[in-house]
């Protein structure tokens, strides 16, 4: 069976990170038909993924930041598969939308496994929400924008809010909820290896378009959800990639999402520190 065309839109100004990203896809999709798009003037990223969109030709478009690695040399045929299946999917993401941010829903909803880079100290953290069903988790709501991958005929239904987002943040949590809210099947990849530079932004910014995210989505949250403060998940440091490969495997998620549990059950347990950052949530590659 022929693969499908791949259309990779990125959006970035810094043409290193620019130059890092087309390397990457290049690779990951070698013998595979595609495109890079590379949208260099955004005016937000709502309105450089549209204009990236318009430009694309492939049946399977992604939406990438320009910051990550994915270690994977499946990742052609593992998309254009369970894009039969699914009409959206991404690396993380939450079962269940509660606020403006994914993983404020918290256990058991958060979904995922992303790995993040600490270049001060020179290791590489794997934050582990749910990863079951293993290898895709279905009932997803929203995703995080820095990898989207769906189909031509639902990005172009759907479309990015560029009037509402017109700024950086909440782009990707309004495209998925979206897409949710029509009926749209989403799903979050575990079996992908995927490293994020940057652990995301909080600030004024990001605040002020949550406000608007709830104003628009208002009927559709429930009424008075519990939500966290802080990103809550399972983490290890690694200190490189060959590591990396060796623990992002079912069995260790599994008993990773056990012993989350386990302390989200226990008396001030699983909610004590950020994923990553320290604290009860944070072990050595192994230790699971």
């Amino acid at each position: 069976m022929s693969m499908p065309f791949f259309s990779i839109v990125i959006c970035s100004i810094d043409p290193w990170k620019f130059a890092q990203a087309n390397t990457l896809f290049e690779r990951l999709l070698n013998g595979v038909p595609h495109e890079i798009i590379g949208i260099h003037d955004a005016r937000s990223l709502a309105e450089g993924y549209n204009r990236g969109l318009r430009r694309s030709q492939g049946d399977i478009v992604v939406f990438s930041h320009d910051d990550i690695l994915i270690l994977d040399s499946d990742f052609g045929q593992k998309i254009s598969c369970r894009l039969r299946d699914f009409d959206i999917l991404g690396f993380a993401g939450t079962r269940r939308v509660v606020a403006e941010i994914w993983w404020q829903s918290g256990f058991p909803w958060a979904s995922g496994v992303v790995a993040h880079t600490h270049i001060q100290e020179r290791k590489i953290s794997l934050s582990v929400w749910n990863a079951e069903p293993w290898p895709v988790v279905d009932g997803i709501q929203c995703i995080d924008g820095l990898c989207i991958m769906t189909r031509r005929e639902v990005a172009e239904e759907i479309g990015f809010d560029e009037a509402t987002f017109d700024g950086f943040h909440l782009y990707d949590h309004d495209f998925s909820f979206s897409a949710y809210r029509a009926g749209k099947k989403i799903g979050v990849c575990c079996d992908i290896p995927v490293i994020h530079a940057s652990m995301g932004s909080y600030d004024k910014e990001h605040t002020r378009y949550g406000h608007l995210f709830i104003e628009k989505h208002k009927d559709a949250l429930p009424i008075d959800a519990p939500k966290v403060s802080e990103p809550t998940g399972k983490a290890m440091l690694v200190s490189d990639y060959r590591t990396l490969h060796a623990v992002w495997r079912e069995e260790v998620f599994r008993r990773s999402w056990i012993s989350f549990g386990r302390m989200a059950n226990s008396p001030g347990g699983a909610m004590c520190a950020p994923a990553g950052q320290g604290g009860c949530r944070t072990e050595k590659a192994g230790a699971l």
